[in-house]
């Protein structure tokens, strides 16, 4: 059958440069390891050039996968899962990384950015560090392969799988009808995604990852060439570029949680979240053991370590998010499409390069020198360093009891509380960190003066001691470790803005460590005042029991807001306005206001939570929030009634049937619903005939006007084998209850539940949280942002300094 409307050209002219992607990189991988292997420039040339004609192969896939998702080419698979006709244009890119190979695309794409600017900039370590380079890219490439090999798999390729080819699709009618594409559309993006931070969280996140492999590269380069010092001035820049970019998607996926999502918080330790900051972490300490390894010596060992297992992190992040072994543990991991066998050679084949490679050289890389002083900067850089390891390591043996479980055949439960666990063990860490930033800068290398060193911290050690105490009185935080850790990060931002002003002289163009410290130690404080001072605002108010709607709802938690209605919430009082639609978004408008002393009500703000509506993937819920110098006022709705009734007083709806005994309470739309009592009544009761057999049901309604209505249907047994209901209606309450069915069994009867069209009034229950004080977090993040560029531009200009030599 030929088929109409298909574009096959954008496919077949993807996969050329799929292809081409695969082969320039495994090219300039062999040719990079020839010129260092044998010394020969010749090679070195080869392998630029076809980096450089791999590194137009891969923008080659890049806008060719846009122009697709752009033009709605359905007849691709990737574009059909990923886009439809709904979706508003600027959720393109994130229709472009949402699935797998769009992913790898990004990975590899950032690769190639910061590859031909390594080139560019880095003629002297070109060549053992971009075979490395080029060898990860080999293996990205063939991520995206799609063909087979024995049977086996390799890569998924977005160009080459048709929707009707698919065996899933394939023996639909549609697909019968060479015109199928005029009527199909695509299944959508997943309605999470479709927010501005997914648009910029992605792409800084990925630049992340990708930029971690610089270092490694330098590491493998160092280590392969026996240059096991030299390679550390010049990867310096690089490292704290990572740290910094790495870091910044991190943060960026909290802001995302905290403007998108409903749990109410910007970190849940979720498994995915986790994978992304274990490298982090590590990579943090890496950086600081290679300026201490750069200025002393004597860690050469421990810095390659963790230099080498920030990136084989990355990879194995990879592999817990793709392979599907987290499907059950994390809202955000992938499904697996058959690539967990290649994942896996991804992560053993740089694992074992990196072990050997130190097994081969691990006599020059070990400590001469016993130890260190204990009151010298580099003790404790070390110290330091190794907190941040073991953290890394707990968060890593957590997240990983999916895969332990599969590969030991174990049966492990994961945290049942994961902010609970992760929180019990982190926060003692974070200490010891934060304490150490507080007094390290102070320190000197070799031997210091105990006393001039004291003299240098007592004074931020006493400031720290008396608005610790003070914060923890005002906010009455109780918690001891709370408490240390508010300590522990205060003193690290007051040492560091003592260690600023004393030793710096207030010279920003030098203090760019110094000025990340403070943003780190403000990030730390927002994030432990903001979390632990907390406070749901939405008690219910109202005299509706909102725990009738299902075991997720609490009287504590959330408060039911009728259409007009004014109730107090908090230090305010809220009113619920209605909803409007705008495209697939329902915004429900709410009020809020301060009481004066006069009784009046004086409007201080408004916020429009949404539900995002997706038929095929659920509604979600999104929050809105209202920003303050010292706190935010979170809102989002939990429960509402999302499509409006139609006006047609004159009939009832289909009548809801509810099993109830004696004493149930049922929470309607409309109101609540009680069955008091059943009973048997007398034939003179009810005015039916002679031998009839009749039950009633005493209802009590009460409207959300907080009337109460009673009904009575009654169910009649008439000849023994005929039973009919009689309905009870009020016209007032705009409700009809029919008697359908008495359950001998458990004394249970069912009631039908109806009620007039056009008559149901609007309601929403919503969940209203107060953060105080969490600009200090975002605060925190600007400060450690600024100072990591600023010492990023102080390494650059120092090694161009040294090259002009």
């Amino acid at each position: 059958m030929e088929y109409v409307g298909e574009h096959l050209l954008p496919g077949k002219l993807g996969h050329f440069f799929v292809i081409l992607s695969f082969c320039t990189s495994l090219l300039a991988a062999v040719g990079y390891y020839l010129a260092v292997a044998k010394k020969n420039s010749d090679w070195k040339f080869l392998a630029r050039y076809s980096f450089y004609l791999h590194s137009l192969a891969v923008i080659g896939i890049v806008s060719t996968l846009f122009y697709m998702l752009a033009n709605q080419m359905y007849e691709y698979h990737y574009v059909w899962k990923h886009s439809n006709n709904e979706m508003p244009m600027r959720y393109i890119f994130s229709c472009f990384w949402e699935g797998q190979e769009g992913s790898f695309l990004l990975w590899s794409f950032w690769h190639v950015v910061l590859g031909l600017i390594f080139i560019w900039r880095e003629k002297e370590w070109e060549a053992p560090v971009m075979a490395t380079f080029s060898s990860v890219q080999v293996f990205l490439s063939s991520m995206l392969l799609g063909i087979y090999i024995l049977e086996h798999k390799i890569g998924s390729n977005p160009f080459t799988i048709l929707v009707r080819e698919d065996p899933e699709f394939a023996h639909l009618p549609l697909f019968t009808m060479p015109d199928y594409l005029e009527n199909l559309d695509g299944r959508g993006l997943n309605p999470l995604l479709q927010n501005y931070w997914m648009t910029i969280h992605p792409p800084t996140l990925f630049l992340g990852f990708a930029s971690t492999l610089i270092p490694f590269a330098f590491a493998i380069a160092g280590l392969w060439t026996k240059k096991f010092n030299e390679w550390i001035k010049p990867a310096l820049p690089w490292t704290f570029f990572s740290i910094m970019i790495l870091g910044t998607g991190i943060l960026m996926g909290g802001a995302w949680a905290y403007e998108a999502l409903s749990f109410g918080g910007f970190w849940a330790w979720d498994p995915v979240e986790n994978a992304s900051l274990v490298p982090w972490l590590t990579l943090v300490g890496a950086g600081h053991l290679m300026l201490l390894q750069k200025n002393r010596g004597n860690v050469g060992l421990a810095m390659f370590g963790l230099v080498l297992i920030s990136f084989v992190l990355i990879l194995y992040s990879t592999f817990l998010t793709r392979s599907g072994v987290l499907g059950e543990t994390s809202v955000h991991a992938f499904t697996d499409l058959g690539m967990s066998g290649q994942l896996l050679l991804y992560l053993v084949f740089y694992l074992a390069l990196s072990i050997v490679l130190v097994a081969v050289n691990f006599k020059s890389l070990r400590s001469t020198q016993v130890e260190e002083p204990f009151w010298s900067r580099e003790f404790w850089m070390f110290t330091g360093a190794l907190v941040l390891f073991i953290s890394a390591f707990q968060i890593t043996f957590s997240t990983s009891i999916p895969v332990i479980n599969k590969i030991f055949s174990l049966n492990l439960a994961p945290p049942t509380n994961a902010i609970e666990h992760y929180n019990s063990w982190q926060i003692p860490f974070g200490i010891v960190v934060l304490i150490i930033i507080g007094f390290g800068q102070h320190l000197r290398y070799k031997n210091n003066n105990f006393k001039q060193f004291l003299n240098g911290v007592f004074t931020a050690l006493i400031a720290s001691l008396v608005l610790s105490i003070a914060i923890g009185l005002a906010l009455k935080i109780k918690q001891p470790f709370h408490l240390f850790f508010m300590f522990a990060s205060l003193f690290a931002v007051i040492g560091n803005i003592a260690y600023f002003i004393k030793i710096l002289k207030g010279k920003v163009a030098k203090a760019g460590s110094t000025i990340a410290h403070i943003g780190f130690g403000l990030m730390m404080l927002g994030a432990l005042i903001s979390m632990s001072s907390q406070e749901n605002i939405s008690t219910n108010t109202s005299k509706f029991d909102v725990a009738q709607l299902g075991e997720a709802f609490s009287n504590a938690e959330n408060i039911l807001l009728m259409k007009g209605d004014t109730l107090q919430m908090g230090d305010y009082h809220v009113s619920y306005l209605g909803k409007e639609r705008e495209g697939v978004n329902i915004y429900f408008i709410i009020d809020y206001f301060l009481k004066n002393d006069d009784g009046t009500y004086q409007h201080a703000f408004q916020l429009k939570p949404r539900v995002q509506t997706n038929p095929r993937m659920g509604n979600v819920a999104e929050p809105d929030t209202r920003h303050f110098l010292s706190k935010d006022i979170y809102t989002h709705v939990t429960w509402a009634i999302l499509e409006e009734e139609k006006d047609d007083p004159n009939e009832y709806d289909e009548p809801e049937i509810q099993n109830l005994k004696s004493g149930d309470t049922v929470y309607l739309k409309q109101g609540i619903f009680v069955l008091d009592s059943i009973r048997r009544l007398s034939v003179d009761e009810s005015e039916l005939r002679a031998n009839d057999i009749v039950v009633g049901a005493k209802i009590h309604f009460w409207n959300f006007d907080t009337e109460e209505f009673i009904l009575e249907p009654l169910w009649v047994l008439r000849d023994t084998n005929s039973t009919f209901s009689i309905p009870a209606e009020n016209e007032k309450a705009n409700i009809r209850v029919t008697f359908d069915k008495i359950n001998p069994s458990d004394g249970s009867v069912d009631l039908g539940i109806s009620f007039k069209k056009g008559k149901q009034q609007d309601f929403i229950v919503m969940q209203a949280t107060q953060f105080p004080f969490i600009n200090v977090l975002w605060l925190g993040c600007i400060v450690m942002i600024i100072g990591t560029i600023i010492a990023i531009y102080s390494r650059v200009k120092l090694n161009s300094k040294s090259r002009a030599k």
